[in-house]
């Protein structure tokens, strides 16, 4: 595997969008796909972009290795503009960005060994004998060792992405991009080609942009995130902050469908306040609420809760009602000890200001 300094990979952004747009004319009637875009997505880094159907993601994704051109605006990848590539120029480009599809895009009357070899054959770069050494590194790394031989009708769907994987990964790209790679995959299927992208990207170095309609993939392997609302982009930013603080309308209905719930404030009979107080790390497993019912003499209650990790860091976010006069130095207290705390009161009116907007 290829050993990188780690500091390498903070050099520069590896994907730029400035200001792309991309508009389709279909029996003389014009839709936009894409407006107003920019983004950047760093290098090394797992980058989700998330939207609903037909909010312009896989258009987007398609820009970057230019299987669609912009209308406007300008992309660069690792420096270089891309828009105006052509023949030599393009397929150079393309060699070193890796695709992985919904639906596997797998040669059915190749074998598994057939189907990863099938890029390096046709650069005719290689040996024969290279080919089958960098096949060989490939299945085992993806765990397929023992299926070089099968064919894509004798594997799971698991397996088929894994191929999938190792195929996008035989000419040594700088750039991984996966487009839906998880849709057609069970839940403990999913979790199992997650993980092997986290080890993939630590181990390599390489930049993953990942598309997705679901919140708990991002949740799962991404650094940060973009969110596309009607091929616009209406949020970016660290996946802790998005996941856990979203702001635009789009990005919290996608945060509730992820966490199943129907976006309403819990209820409350008491005289007190109510918070949404965020724990993330070593907080999480803390007593703080019992710390703060004995130290400033405020009762709690937990209105609604969520429990779980950010890639590998816990977090929790509750709901809570306070009450008793030393509410504002618990507060304070939670505060300086890390954990975020917003009035309810004032989520509420954000909350409806946002969804008249929508």
């Amino acid at each position: 595997m290829l050993n990188v300094p780690h500091d390498y990979y903070e050099l520069r952004d590896m994907i730029v969008f400035d200001n792309v747009g991309k508009t389709y004319t279909v029996g003389g009637q014009t839709t936009v796909a894409l407006q107003n875009i920019h983004l950047d997505v760093r290098r090394g880094e797992i980058f989700g972009i998330i939207g609903h159907s037909g909010a312009g993601k896989s258009t987007l994704v398609r820009l970057i290795n230019l299987l669609e051109r912009p209308g406007c605006g300008s992309i660069s990848v690792d420096g270089q503009r891309t828009e105006l590539m052509r023949g030599s120029e393009l397929r150079r480009l393309r060699r070193r960005i890796g695709m992985v599809f919904q639906h596997f895009n797998l040669l059915h009357s190749h074998t598994v060994t057939q189907n990863v070899a099938f890029p390096l054959q046709l650069t005719g770069e290689l040996k024969r004998a290279e080919i089958n050494d960098r096949v060989a590194e490939l299945l085992q790394r993806v765990g397929l060792s023992d299926f070089a031989r099968k064919y894509p009708s004798q594997l799971s769907g698991g397996q088929k992405q894994r191929v999938g994987i190792a195929r996008a990964l035989a000419n040594r790209p700088a750039i991984l991009l996966c487009d839906e790679a998880t849709s057609a995959l069970d839940p403990q299927t999913t979790h199992s080609v997650l993980k092997l992208l986290a080890e993939i990207n630590q181990e390599l170095g390489l930049t993953i942009v990942l598309i997705t309609h679901e919140m708990d993939v991002v949740r799962r392997v991404c650094h940060r995130v973009s969110v596309l609302d009607a091929g616009q982009v209406v949020e970016t930013g660290p996946v802790e902050e998005v996941f856990l603080h979203p702001r635009h309308a789009a990005t919290q209905a996608l945060v509730r469908e992820a966490e199943h719930e129907d976006g309403t404030i819990p209820d409350y009979d008491g005289t007190g306040a109510r918070y949404r107080l965020t724990f993330i790390g070593a907080t999480t497993h803390q007593p703080l609420l019992g710390e703060l019912a004995r130290r400033f003499d405020v009762d709690y209650q937990i209105l609604a809760g969520r429990v779980g990790t950010i890639r590998e860091t816990s977090y929790a976010q509750l709901s809570v009602g306070l009450v008793g006069a030393g509410v504002s130095g618990a507060i304070a207290h939670l505060r300086a000890l890390g954990v975020r705390a917003e009035a309810l009161t004032d989520i509420t009116a954000q909350e409806k200001v946002l969804a008249h907007a929508a």
